[in-house]
């Protein structure tokens, strides 16, 4: 598997919602929001194969943790790193003679 980061940079106002949005996908294994000046502020494990509402109702401490950063921050950013199986390699014909 690779790892691959994407980055979201959005306001605080829409920091809870984005969160909430990425955790329900259930494709992502780590969450980190970071302050404007790059200052990582909280990390957000996720496991694999806990999704949607499950995963909402087990990360509502870490939902109210994003909230009160939210309060805090005007604008910020999300890096959402996610583990991509890697294709898988042409399978050569085998031709007997």
């Amino acid at each position: 598997m690779t790892e691959t980061q994407e980055e979201f940079k959005l306001s605080a106002a829409d920091l809870v919602a984005k969160v909430k949005e990425l955790i329900a996908a259930g494709n992502a294994r780590r969450i980190i929001i970071k302050s404007e000046t790059g200052t990582s502020l909280l990390e957000i494990p996720l496991t694999l194969g806990v999704a949607g509402a499950t995963a909402l109702a087990l990360l509502t401490p870490v939902l109210a943790a994003v909230g009160a950063l939210a309060g805090v921050l005007t604008k910020c950013s999300i890096i959402v790193v996610k583990n991509v199986p890697e294709p898988e390699a042409p399978q050569e014909e085998i031709r007997g003679e």
